[in-house]
Protein backbone atom coordinates (compact mmCIF):
# COMPACT_ATOMS: atom_id res chain seq x y z
CA UNK A 1 0.00 0.00 0.00
CA UNK A 2 1.37 3.50 -0.86
CA UNK A 3 1.87 5.98 1.87
CA UNK A 4 -0.67 8.17 2.81
CA UNK A 5 -1.43 11.04 0.51
CA UNK A 6 -1.71 14.17 2.24
CA UNK A 7 -4.93 15.57 2.19
CA UNK A 8 -5.30 17.88 -0.34
CA UNK A 9 -4.59 14.79 -2.76
CA UNK A 10 -7.36 12.65 -1.23
CA UNK A 11 -9.68 15.12 -1.42
CA UNK A 12 -9.03 16.08 -5.54
CA UNK A 13 -8.96 11.45 -5.65
CA UNK A 14 -12.67 11.67 -4.02
CA UNK A 15 -13.64 14.09 -6.43
CA UNK A 16 -12.45 12.74 -9.04
CA UNK A 17 -13.95 9.78 -8.38
CA UNK A 18 -17.57 11.33 -7.96
CA UNK A 19 -17.26 12.87 -10.53
CA UNK A 20 -16.22 10.10 -12.81
CA UNK A 21 -19.25 7.75 -11.32
CA UNK A 22 -21.56 10.51 -11.91
CA UNK A 23 -21.01 11.24 -15.28
CA UNK A 24 -19.54 7.59 -16.86
CA UNK A 25 -17.68 9.72 -19.20
CA UNK A 26 -13.93 10.27 -19.24
CA UNK A 27 -13.75 13.46 -21.39
CA UNK A 28 -17.09 14.94 -19.20
CA UNK A 29 -15.62 14.33 -15.87
CA UNK A 30 -11.99 15.97 -17.22
CA UNK A 31 -14.21 19.22 -18.29
CA UNK A 32 -15.87 19.35 -15.22
CA UNK A 33 -12.68 18.89 -13.40
CA UNK A 34 -10.80 21.09 -15.42
CA UNK A 35 -8.46 18.51 -15.26
CA UNK A 36 -6.66 15.95 -17.62
CA UNK A 37 -7.39 11.79 -18.22
CA UNK A 38 -4.21 11.33 -17.10
CA UNK A 39 -4.63 13.11 -13.62
CA UNK A 40 -8.05 11.41 -13.04
CA UNK A 41 -6.63 8.22 -14.02
CA UNK A 42 -4.04 8.47 -11.70
CA UNK A 43 -6.56 9.27 -9.42
CA UNK A 44 -9.00 6.60 -9.60
CA UNK A 45 -6.02 4.16 -10.07
CA UNK A 46 -4.24 5.45 -6.28
CA UNK A 47 -8.19 4.80 -5.14
CA UNK A 48 -8.93 1.64 -6.43
CA UNK A 49 -5.18 0.81 -4.72
CA UNK A 50 -6.20 1.87 -1.47
CA UNK A 51 -9.54 0.45 -1.58
CA UNK A 52 -8.61 -2.99 -2.81
CA UNK A 53 -10.16 -3.37 -5.71
CA UNK A 54 -11.59 -2.28 -9.18
CA UNK A 55 -14.38 1.12 -8.55
CA UNK A 56 -15.40 0.82 -12.36
CA UNK A 57 -15.28 -1.78 -14.98
CA UNK A 58 -14.81 -0.17 -18.77
CA UNK A 59 -16.51 -2.14 -21.44
CA UNK A 60 -15.99 -0.88 -25.31
CA UNK A 61 -14.96 2.41 -23.32
CA UNK A 62 -18.25 3.12 -21.24
CA UNK A 63 -17.71 3.32 -17.57
CA UNK A 64 -19.92 2.15 -15.14
CA UNK A 65 -19.88 1.21 -11.24
CA UNK A 66 -18.21 -2.12 -9.55
CA UNK A 67 -19.95 -2.90 -6.66
CA UNK A 68 -17.41 -1.59 -4.57
CA UNK A 69 -18.09 1.36 -6.87
CA UNK A 70 -21.59 1.80 -5.34
CA UNK A 71 -21.00 1.12 -1.92
CA UNK A 72 -18.15 3.76 -1.82
CA UNK A 73 -19.70 6.52 -3.66
CA UNK A 74 -22.04 7.51 -0.89
CA UNK A 75 -19.93 7.68 1.86
CA UNK A 76 -17.58 9.88 -0.84
CA UNK A 77 -20.19 12.22 -2.20
CA UNK A 78 -20.83 13.05 1.91
CA UNK A 79 -17.44 13.76 3.13
CA UNK A 80 -17.28 16.08 -0.18
CA UNK A 81 -20.23 17.91 0.39
CA UNK A 82 -19.42 17.90 4.05
CA UNK A 83 -15.90 19.31 3.39
CA UNK A 84 -17.07 22.00 1.31
CA UNK A 85 -19.87 22.94 4.17
CA UNK A 86 -17.19 22.84 6.47
CA UNK A 87 -14.90 24.95 4.65
CA UNK A 88 -17.60 27.44 4.34
CA UNK A 89 -18.61 27.51 8.17
CA UNK A 90 -21.64 25.95 6.75
CA UNK A 91 -21.62 22.74 8.24
CA UNK A 92 -20.66 21.98 12.18
CA UNK A 93 -21.89 19.91 15.33
CA UNK A 94 -23.57 20.91 18.39
CA UNK A 95 -23.77 18.87 20.87
CA UNK A 96 -22.28 15.98 19.02
CA UNK A 97 -25.89 16.54 16.73
CA UNK A 98 -25.90 17.99 12.70
CA UNK A 99 -26.19 21.36 11.98
CA UNK A 100 -26.29 22.83 8.80
CA UNK A 101 -26.48 26.68 7.45
CA UNK A 102 -26.38 27.35 3.29
CA UNK A 103 -27.36 29.88 1.13
CA UNK A 104 -27.70 28.99 -2.10
CA UNK A 105 -27.82 31.72 -4.20
CA UNK A 106 -31.25 33.26 -3.03
CA UNK A 107 -32.34 30.00 -1.15
CA UNK A 108 -31.52 29.58 2.56
CA UNK A 109 -31.17 26.31 4.42
CA UNK A 110 -31.20 26.17 7.95
CA UNK A 111 -31.14 22.69 9.34
CA UNK A 112 -30.56 21.08 13.04
CA UNK A 113 -30.47 17.47 13.99
CA UNK A 114 -32.06 17.33 17.69
CA UNK A 115 -32.58 14.77 20.21
CA UNK A 116 -35.54 12.62 19.93
CA UNK A 117 -36.26 13.71 23.85
CA UNK A 118 -37.22 16.98 22.10
CA UNK A 119 -40.36 15.72 20.72
CA UNK A 120 -41.60 15.33 24.32
CA UNK A 121 -40.95 19.03 24.82
CA UNK A 122 -41.70 21.46 21.64
CA UNK A 123 -43.27 18.84 19.90
CA UNK A 124 -46.67 18.67 18.23
CA UNK A 125 -49.21 16.22 19.26
CA UNK A 126 -48.79 15.44 15.41
CA UNK A 127 -45.57 14.61 15.99
CA UNK A 128 -45.75 12.72 19.13
CA UNK A 129 -48.66 10.65 17.82
CA UNK A 130 -46.49 9.51 14.72
CA UNK A 131 -43.54 8.52 17.06
CA UNK A 132 -45.80 6.36 19.25
CA UNK A 133 -47.82 4.98 16.04
CA UNK A 134 -44.51 4.04 14.49
CA UNK A 135 -43.21 2.17 17.86
CA UNK A 136 -46.55 0.23 18.08
CA UNK A 137 -46.30 -0.51 14.07
CA UNK A 138 -42.72 -1.69 14.56
CA UNK A 139 -42.08 0.03 11.20
CA UNK A 140 -44.48 -2.50 9.20
CA UNK A 141 -45.97 0.23 6.92
CA UNK A 142 -49.18 -2.57 6.20
CA UNK A 143 -49.72 -3.12 10.24
CA UNK A 144 -52.92 -0.94 11.59
CA UNK A 145 -51.22 1.46 13.62
CA UNK A 146 -48.63 2.31 10.71
CA UNK A 147 -52.09 2.68 8.68
CA UNK A 148 -53.47 5.27 10.54
CA UNK A 149 -49.84 7.32 10.20
CA UNK A 150 -50.04 7.07 6.00
CA UNK A 151 -52.22 9.86 5.00
CA UNK A 152 -50.10 12.36 6.89
CA UNK A 153 -46.58 10.96 5.81
CA UNK A 154 -44.26 10.72 2.36
CA UNK A 155 -42.63 7.80 2.38
CA UNK A 156 -39.47 6.70 -0.18
CA UNK A 157 -37.24 3.37 -1.58
CA UNK A 158 -33.42 3.84 -1.55
CA UNK A 159 -32.29 3.14 -5.36
CA UNK A 160 -28.78 3.33 -5.82
CA UNK A 161 -27.55 6.48 -4.51
CA UNK A 162 -30.98 8.08 -5.21
CA UNK A 163 -34.45 8.32 -3.49
CA UNK A 164 -37.56 7.08 -4.70
CA UNK A 165 -41.01 8.50 -4.15
CA UNK A 166 -43.68 5.58 -3.37
CA UNK A 167 -46.38 7.44 -1.28
CA UNK A 168 -47.46 10.81 -0.56
CA UNK A 169 -50.45 11.25 1.75
CA UNK A 170 -53.08 13.37 1.06
CA UNK A 171 -53.03 15.19 4.62
CA UNK A 172 -49.23 15.31 4.43
CA UNK A 173 -47.16 19.05 4.78
CA UNK A 174 -45.87 18.15 0.98
CA UNK A 175 -49.87 17.65 -0.46
CA UNK A 176 -51.09 20.36 1.49
CA UNK A 177 -47.85 23.17 0.74
CA UNK A 178 -47.60 22.18 -3.08
CA UNK A 179 -51.19 21.04 -3.97
CA UNK A 180 -53.15 18.16 -5.63
CA UNK A 181 -51.25 18.49 -8.73
CA UNK A 182 -47.79 17.87 -6.90
CA UNK A 183 -49.43 14.94 -4.92
CA UNK A 184 -50.46 13.09 -7.63
CA UNK A 185 -47.68 13.70 -9.99
CA UNK A 186 -44.68 12.65 -7.13
CA UNK A 187 -44.76 8.81 -7.18
CA UNK A 188 -42.27 7.35 -8.78
CA UNK A 189 -40.21 10.32 -9.16
CA UNK A 190 -36.99 10.68 -7.88
CA UNK A 191 -36.01 13.13 -5.26
CA UNK A 192 -34.25 15.77 -7.62
CA UNK A 193 -37.17 15.66 -9.46
CA UNK A 194 -39.49 16.82 -6.86
CA UNK A 195 -39.87 20.78 -6.04
CA UNK A 196 -36.10 22.13 -5.12
CA UNK A 197 -34.59 20.06 -7.51
CA UNK A 198 -31.07 19.14 -7.29
CA UNK A 199 -29.69 21.04 -4.73
CA UNK A 200 -32.54 20.04 -2.25
CA UNK A 201 -31.78 16.17 -3.24
CA UNK A 202 -28.46 16.88 -1.62
CA UNK A 203 -29.57 18.11 1.35
CA UNK A 204 -31.82 15.35 2.18
CA UNK A 205 -29.14 12.82 1.02
CA UNK A 206 -27.19 12.84 4.72
CA UNK A 207 -30.48 12.70 6.59
CA UNK A 208 -31.72 10.01 4.77
CA UNK A 209 -28.85 7.83 4.63
CA UNK A 210 -28.49 8.20 8.08
CA UNK A 211 -31.76 6.60 9.06
CA UNK A 212 -31.03 3.78 6.46
CA UNK A 213 -28.24 3.02 8.07
CA UNK A 214 -29.57 2.89 11.64
CA UNK A 215 -33.84 2.29 10.59
CA UNK A 216 -34.41 3.88 13.58
CA UNK A 217 -35.49 7.61 13.97
CA UNK A 218 -34.02 11.22 12.82
CA UNK A 219 -35.76 14.60 14.01
CA UNK A 220 -34.83 17.85 12.55
CA UNK A 221 -35.69 21.35 12.40
CA UNK A 222 -35.74 23.58 9.03
CA UNK A 223 -36.44 26.60 7.60
CA UNK A 224 -35.86 27.32 4.01
CA UNK A 225 -37.77 29.20 1.23
CA UNK A 226 -39.25 26.79 -1.40
CA UNK A 227 -41.78 27.71 -4.38
CA UNK A 228 -45.35 26.28 -4.17
CA UNK A 229 -46.19 27.21 -7.73
CA UNK A 230 -44.63 29.06 -10.68
CA UNK A 231 -47.08 31.90 -10.04
CA UNK A 232 -45.75 32.10 -6.77
CA UNK A 233 -42.19 33.29 -5.95
CA UNK A 234 -40.07 31.56 -3.29
CA UNK A 235 -41.69 31.71 0.14
CA UNK A 236 -40.76 31.02 3.61
CA UNK A 237 -41.49 27.96 5.25
CA UNK A 238 -40.45 26.30 8.77
CA UNK A 239 -40.68 22.66 10.02
CA UNK A 240 -39.95 19.90 11.93
CA UNK A 241 -39.33 16.50 10.04
CA UNK A 242 -39.57 13.08 11.33
CA UNK A 243 -37.76 10.41 9.46
CA UNK A 244 -38.12 6.86 10.26
CA UNK A 245 -36.99 3.92 9.10
CA UNK A 246 -39.42 1.78 7.86
CA UNK A 247 -40.30 -1.68 5.95
CA UNK A 248 -41.91 -2.94 3.00
CA UNK A 249 -44.58 -5.77 2.93
CA UNK A 250 -41.58 -7.57 1.26
CA UNK A 251 -39.00 -6.61 4.38
CA UNK A 252 -37.12 -4.23 1.75
CA UNK A 253 -36.44 -0.58 3.59
CA UNK A 254 -38.78 2.35 3.51
CA UNK A 255 -38.10 5.64 4.51
CA UNK A 256 -41.00 7.66 6.11
CA UNK A 257 -41.04 11.41 6.26
CA UNK A 258 -43.69 12.84 8.82
CA UNK A 259 -43.41 16.74 8.14
CA UNK A 260 -45.16 19.81 10.57
CA UNK A 261 -45.12 23.50 9.37
CA UNK A 262 -44.46 25.19 12.77
CA UNK A 263 -43.21 28.39 14.21
CA UNK A 264 -41.70 26.04 17.04
CA UNK A 265 -38.61 25.91 15.73
CA UNK A 266 -34.90 25.71 17.87
CA UNK A 267 -32.08 26.49 15.36
CA UNK A 268 -28.83 27.49 16.90
CA UNK A 269 -27.69 30.81 15.18
CA UNK A 270 -31.32 31.67 12.95
CA UNK A 271 -32.16 34.88 12.75
CA UNK A 272 -35.38 35.56 15.31
CA UNK A 273 -37.23 37.26 11.90
CA UNK A 274 -36.10 34.07 9.71
CA UNK A 275 -37.78 31.56 12.33
CA UNK A 276 -41.73 33.24 12.03
CA UNK A 277 -41.10 34.31 8.46
CA UNK A 278 -43.71 31.67 7.42
CA UNK A 279 -47.31 33.38 7.20
CA UNK A 280 -49.33 32.01 9.86
CA UNK A 281 -51.90 30.52 7.76
CA UNK A 282 -49.08 27.76 6.71
CA UNK A 283 -48.84 26.15 10.35
CA UNK A 284 -50.35 22.71 10.24
CA UNK A 285 -52.47 22.33 13.30
CA UNK A 286 -53.70 18.97 13.53
CA UNK A 287 -55.22 16.80 15.73
CA UNK A 288 -54.70 13.07 15.54
CA UNK A 289 -56.83 10.44 15.06
CA UNK A 290 -58.07 7.87 17.81
CA UNK A 291 -56.99 4.67 16.74
CA UNK A 292 -58.37 1.62 18.10
CA UNK A 293 -55.57 -0.68 18.36
CA UNK A 294 -57.49 -3.59 19.36
CA UNK A 295 -56.89 -6.67 17.69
Amino acid sequence: MPADPPPALLFEMMRSFATLARTLNLSQAVRELGSTRQTLRRHIALLEEYKGGSLFQLDDRQYSLTQLGKDSLGEANTLLARSEAWLHNEASQRSGLFHLAVQEGSVPYFLQQHPLSELWRTSSDLMRWGFQMWARSEGRIESKAFSALRPYLMMFRPADENWICTEVGDKSSYATWFGWTWEHSSIGRNISELPGGEGFARLLTEPFRDVMNTHGLRLDHIVTKMQRNPEVGLEPISYQRLAMGCRFPDGSFALATLVDRTHNILIEGLPEHMRTEMPVDKIMSIKPPKVDLTP
